[in-house]
């Protein structure tokens, strides 16, 4: 059984943690088999469009699974643990967790113009745009610092720190 491994993302909103999700992955995805799983904590996100089957079929209540021959999408109105998300996904090699700051999984905490230092506790590495002065903060020798616009920096912080699950 081949080893898999995961790495989350946190931050604020609006400090890029999409983003830098989506370009991880794309650089991910030519050399291995990415998985995602987006925390949607305020349940904010749309997936469907009104009046379609599978909106329709989602306001039910039941748990609904799209298929077409590019894609699988699973629409659910419970909670999945992590375990059990991923042995739903399984077929992976690398898992990008966005949010879901509780898991115990090596974290980058991303920030934009200010640090939030309530997520030092929970994050093992921050990234940074030049729009944050390092000086300005008492950032714990723990916690190493990646420039967020450095991707090849971050890629290797995530191949040395990803935990095996």
């Amino acid at each position: 059984m081949r080893t898999r491994v995961a790495v989350a993302f946190t931050g604020p909103s609006g400090s890029g943690k999409t983003t830098l999700v989506e370009k991880v992955a794309k650089a991910l995805v030519p050399v291995r088999k990415v998985a995602i799983i987006k925390n949607d904590p305020k349940d904010k996100a749309h997936f469907d469009v009104a009046g379609k089957d599978s909106y329709r079929f989602f306001q039910t209540g039941a748990e609904v699974v799209v298929t077409s021959p590019t894609r699988t999408t699973y629409f659910s109105h419970r909670e999945k643990r992590l375990d059990e998300i991923v042995n739903m996904v399984n077929d992976f090699d690398i898992l990008l967790v966005e949010g879901l700051k509780t898991l115990p999984l090596p974290r980058i905490a991303i920030f934009r113009n200010q640090i939030d230092e309530s997520y030092f506790p929970c994050s093992e590495a921050i990234a940074v745009d030049h729009s944050v002065n390092l000086a300005d903060y008492a950032i714990p020798e723990t916690i190493d610092i990646l420039d967020l616009n450095d991707l090849d920096a971050i890629l290797a912080w995530i191949e040395a720190h990803a935990k095996a699950i």
